[in-house]
């Protein structure tokens, strides 16, 4: 049990107990049914991006244009269902496809000039959001076709269609992280960069594999997120990457790499999730939400690097003449 509850997760859990007992003294609506699947569902779009960000931040990598990427796919996508006679299986996979592009630019630059993931994520950030922007005239895409609103309202045994984009993305990723050779090239990149080439892992190729299946969860995303607004807003998720990241910290990744989990990753989104509907129920201004993002990324980011150091201060070092 000790060594349970030891686990950043174990908290994470304890901490979500707390705070849904709080909120529950404020709102005799929390403990519903209702409201729990409006939470999973409006968080849906979070969670699925943040199996991609996890990968990149346990690598000590990170993609700030990951929601610029989302927002780009939507446009795409919306402007063929509007002008060309589709299904959902060819925009899942356009959508797909189009993210596996925008990300494989980033993992390019990123593993071939060896520039440094925020950098170039920087850039491509600012790029698509602009590209985004002039070819829609910053206009709403309303026109969406009814068979894919219909879509977005489909339950399968009670639960929004949208969850299941989230556990097949979530599955995906744990199996990747956990059951193949190379997740575990993933956690040897964040844990030590420089033996990672002398055991026989290809940095650059994960690399690239890494950021290009981060604009594939990003395409699964865009599905998601139009099916949910049924619209497209080209100026949507605009400083998302953030909520992205602190749900990752947050559930237990370091920010420095070698760390993560799936699971952490979720129950990271499910407490920002809590905390967000708290506010709304408690009538709290949602503005406060950014607030505690912020904290929640500097306590993250400071309590990794004195965990670091304080490994480091314990390690015996031998030098070696």
């Amino acid at each position: 049990m000790g060594s349970i509850f030891k686990k950043k997760e174990a908290n994470i859990i304890l901490v979500m107990i707390v705070l849904s007992i709080l909120i529950s003294l404020r709102s005799e609506a929390y403990f519903s049914v209702e409201n729990f699947i409006d939470i999973f569902k409006s968080n849906t779009v979070l969670a699925i991006l943040s199996m991609g960000m996890l990968m990149a931040i346990i690598t000590g990598g990170i993609d700030v244009s990951i929601a610029a990427t989302t927002v780009a796919v939507t446009v795409i996508t919306g402007k063929l269902m509007v002008n060309f006679d589709m299904n959902i299986v060819t925009v899942i996979i356009t959508a797909a496809v189009c993210g596996i592009i925008l990300g494989a630019i980033n993992g390019f630059f990123i593993s071939k000039f060896r520039i440094p993931p925020i950098v170039v994520t920087l850039g491509t950030l600012s790029i698509y959001r602009g590209l985004t922007l002039f070819f829609t005239n910053g206009r709403w895409i309303t026109n969406i076709p009814l068979w894919f609103q219909d879509f977005g309202d489909i339950k399968p045994l009670g639960l929004p269609i949208q969850l299941y984009f989230l556990l097949g993305v979530a599955l995906l990723s744990h199996i990747i992280l956990n059951y193949t050779i190379l997740g575990r090239g993933i956690y040897a990149i964040g844990g030590n960069p420089e033996a990672t080439n002398r055991v026989g892992f290809k940095k650059e190729r994960i690399e690239l594999f890494i950021y290009s299946y981060i604009g594939f969860v990003s395409g699964i995303a865009a599905v998601v997120h139009s099916s949910i607004v049924k619209m497209v807003d080209p100026g949507a998720l605009s400083g998302f990457e953030m909520e992205v990241v602190a749900a990752v910290v947050l559930g237990g990744a370091n920010i420095l790499g070698g760390e993560g989990s799936v699971g952490g990753a979720l129950l990271g989104v499910l407490m920002l999730g809590i905390i967000n509907n708290g506010l709304i129920l408690a009538r709290i201004p949602t503005y406060w939400q950014q607030i505690i993002v912020g904290f929640i990324i500097l306590a993250a980011v400071s309590f990794d690097v004195l965990q670091r150091k304080r490994i480091e201060r314990s390690m015996l070092k031998i030098d070696v003449e």
